[in-house]
């Protein structure tokens, strides 16, 4: 690939060749010349045949600075004069309107936008400098002069040439667009990996519904061959895969994003490797590989990680596990790379039964019983009105410690713990073996992210609710028949509706940019920032039927945060990539300070680690510390990730990951005591300010003075009623209490289903906004009531006095 060049434009020699003074000569080029000597490279086409525009919105301008006081004479004006400003900017202005100058800039690429900004640029650049070149002078002075009296003198068409190269320094992506679309072209993935492509490989696909044993048959054939590697979704699972392994006296080695385990104690690589499936290796070659959830090839934002394993893996056999739903795209990816599929089709080993009445009442839970919510506010509502009926429960969310959702498992299938409920998001959806008899499904809608990075909120699809369903009655456990229903009566037709359709099958499959495509087209564009690189590249990108590119919307947010800081390509590109939830500040901020000190080339050490995040960190006294400590674990996540890609910049791996033990447990202790933190919560109230709380949302508050603090794994809308309203201080109490009665009287009535405004909210027909401005306006009316009729009585006392005075 050749770089993207600026050189300055050599003019043909042509017949109407005029010499000046000292020797100068110009060139008078007509519009269909110009087209002519000028053509851009910059229209390419598709596959297809037919020219695709690029989406020209996306071409940052680069900054070029006038020419200041030159020190050396201009030679333009020695050969002819000086310029007049003002006469060159009127003819400037008669270039920028003429139809057939605009013509030729859309021939050369210059769509109106980039032609606008383009001649801004370049009557900026003209208009501002002391002094241009002398060939440009000499133009200019030609066509301010009269051309009545010379015909040889210039027309503002000759101007194009010098435009059109001003055009490609601003936009130098105009000069290689056929280099950059072909760097981008994604139609043939399959031809990226060329070792698993000199192989022929077997793919077999288990497929099945949860609890069918499909990953149990692709397991057993990963134990017994030679070498294997497993590739899950989940740090949970591939650990639950290296335990299996090395219990089976099978040495394997675990490897995830921020851990390396190997089996032996010398270090020596195992002949088997558990990872999660964005840590694979595609040139080590194995006689099995297995690929779990395979479905979630078409996830928005990881599913490039399965397209890469399943195009990419160099292994005899290919164990491919997941949803049925997904064999018809497998099948036509692997007739791209000549493979045939041999499909193993599997039943649920437990039956699943959809109850024909809802829960209603938390007081109506049995042991056993799992209640799902989508949001951290709904576990923390739902487990402290567990806990205030005298059951004890445990508590499963995303953002939790892969340690801590252990423990908490355990907890929870302990027969002997008096813990026989779970309250749980989807994150038990994979991942975790768990004894539940009966799902409740506390709603059925959920904040998701849509194609576009937009959140939406829209009921769960029948793959998600067939995935969480299916964790009822697990084959082995105490509970040999699984049961779903739902909290809210209303809600179990939708669910009985969504569980009976059929799954909708796969489409396409996700890719995303690799490092060398990124610099390749940064070595063209080397002005260009990271985020707009990546930007163009979608922009020009070409996937067939089969693919599509995967939501960058995080990569880019970390590429604006960071692009102030000086890095080197690879390793900015590295950094973006780091997985962080962006929603959480405190992450975000370290990773910036990640950042800063790896430019000044300082290592990143256990103390200076420390001192950043404040360790010793004490145990929780309230849910805010909670989320603290959880966003800490994630800051000790992200310096071990790191840790394995700049090992000299994070010496500190080993000493990290031990306080990460410790943060663990304090997190474990805080978690089991969840309920508390709650109400501790609850009760902290701002002096001078009686803050109202529902029960059915202990800490979903948000007070004026405070910030918000974001759920680390699920888009967050308003989901209670939190209003801080100003009291004399002597009602505060007494306005509390009182509120706190008529609360638990509604929650009484409504038998667990919670307030009006709670399902509002809920819902998404309600925001926090609208209720406060709804509590003002009743404070409103209920104060000019009361003064009203205070008013009105006043009137009257003094009317009758009045009329007692006139008798």
């Amino acid at each position: 690939m050749r770089r993207c060049a600026w050189p300055l434009l050599r003019l043909p020699a042509r017949a109407g060749l005029v010499l000046r003074r000292g020797g100068a000569a110009a060139v008078r080029l007509r519009p269909a010349a110009a087209a002519a000597s000028f053509s851009s490279s910059s229209s390419s086409v598709d596959g297809n045949g037919s020219s695709r525009a690029p989406d020209t919105s996306l071409f940052v301008p680069v900054p070029l600075k006038p020419v200041g006081d030159a020190a050396e004479e201009d030679v333009g004006a020695e050969l002819t004069r000086p310029l007049d400003k003002g006469e060159v900017l009127k003819n400037l202005n008669k270039f920028y309107k003429r139809k057939e100058i605009q013509r030729l800039g859309a021939e050369n690429g210059l769509d109106a936008r980039l032609f606008h900004q383009a001649f801004i640029s370049f009557r900026k650049y003209i208009m501002e400098s002391s002094s241009v070149s002398a060939d440009l002078h000499i133009i200019l002075n030609d066509i301010c002069c009269d051309a009545g009296k010379v015909s040889l003198l210039g027309h503002v068409d000759d101007l194009f040439p010098f435009f059109l190269r001003h055009a490609k320094q601003i936009f130098p992506m105009l000069d290689c667009m056929d280099d950059l679309r072909k760097i981008s072209d994604l139609r043939l993935p399959p031809n990226w990996y060329p070792d698993a492509r000199a192989i022929q490989r077997k793919i077999i696909f288990h497929a099945g519904p949860t609890n069918s044993g499909k990953t149990y048959h692709a397991i057993q054939r990963f134990l017994s061959a030679k070498s294997a590697i497993y590739c899950g979704p989940l740090k949970l699972l591939a650990h639950e895969i290296f335990q299996k392994s090395n219990d089976a006296n099978v040495p394997c080695d675990l490897v995830t994003g921020e851990e390396r385990v190997y089996a032996n104690e010398d270090a020596r690589q195992a002949s088997h490797i558990a990872c999660t499936i964005e840590m694979c290796s595609t040139n080590t070659p194995y006689e099995v590989a297995v690929i779990d959830e395979i479905q979630m090839i078409r996830d928005p934002a990881r599913g490039w990680a399965w397209t890469r394993a399943l195009l990419g893996l160099c292994a005899e056999e290919i164990h491919v596990c997941g949803e049925p739903a997904a064999i018809d795209l497998v099948t036509e990816l692997m007739y791209t790379t000549g493979e045939e599929v041999q499909v193993r089709n599997y039943k649920r080993l437990t039956p699943l039964t959809v109850l024909d009445y809802a829960l209603e009442s938390l007081d109506n839970l049995r042991p056993g019983d799992c209640i799902v919510c989508f949001s951290k506010n709904d576990i923390y509502s739902v487990s402290r009105q567990i806990e205030a009926r005298g059951l004890e429960c445990a508590v499963i969310y995303g953002s939790l410690p892969p340690g801590t959702k252990l423990e908490q498992a355990k907890k929870f299938n302990d027969p002997n713990d008096p813990c026989k409920i779970l309250v749980a998001t989807d994150a038990i959806g994979m991942g975790l073996n768990l004894c539940i008899r009966r799902i409740i499904f506390n709603s059925i809608v959920k904040p998701t992210i849509n194609e576009k990075g937009e959140k939406e909120i829209n009921s769960i699809t029948t793959s998600q609710a067939l995935q969480i369903a299916g964790r009822a009655g697990r084959y082995g456990s105490s509970f040999k028949e699984g049961e779903v229903t739902t909290m809210h009566r209303d809600d179990l037709m939708q669910l009985k509706e969504i569980l009976s359709d059929s799954v909708r099958p796969v489409k396409a499959a996700g890719l995303h940019p690799t490092p060398e495509q990124i610099e390749m087209f940064a070595y063209h564009l080397p002005d260009a920032t990271l985020s707009n690189l990546i930007d163009i590249f979608v922009s020009l990108s070409q996937v067939d039927g089969l693919y599509f590119v995967c939501n960058i919307d995080d990569f880019k947010f970390l590429a604006d945060m960071i692009q102030h800081i000086p890095l080197n390509l690879r390793s900015r590109y590295v950094f973006c990539t780091a997985p962080l939830n962006r929603k959480v500040p405190f992450v975000c901020t370290m990773l910036l300070k990640f950042a800063r000190q790896f430019s000044r080339n300082e290592p990143l050490t256990f103390d200076w680690l420390c001192r950043h995040t404040k360790w010793p960190l004490a145990a929780p006294k309230n849910i805010k510390d909670l989320v603290h400590l959880e966003a800490v674990h994630d800051v000790f996540d992200l310096y071990l990730w790191l840790s394995y890609r700049f090992m000299d910049m994070f010496p500190d791996a080993v000493l990290v990951r031990d306080i990460q033990k410790k943060l663990d447990d304090i997190i474990q202790v805080g978690v089991c005591n969840i309920t508390k933190l709650i109400r501790a919560s609850q009760s902290a109230v701002a002096p001078g300010t009686a803050e109202v709380v529902s029960e059915d949302s202990p800490i979903s508050r948000t007070r004026r003075d405070s910030r918000v603090v974001s759920d680390s794994y699920s888009a967050k809308a308003p989901e209670a009623l939190s209003i801080a309203v100003e009291v004399p201080e002597e009602r505060r109490t007494r306005n509390l209490k009182a509120y706190r009665s008529a609360t638990r009287q509604e929650d009484l009535k409504s038998h667990g289903r919670g307030s009006l405004a709670n399902r509002l909210l809920r819902e998404g027909l309600l925001t926090q906004e609208m209720l406060r401005q709804l509590e003002s306006e009743w404070q409103d009316q209920h104060r000019n009531g009361r003064y009203g009729q205070s008013s009105k009585r006043d009137d009257q006392n003094s009317s009758r006095e009045r009329g007692r005075k006139k008798k």
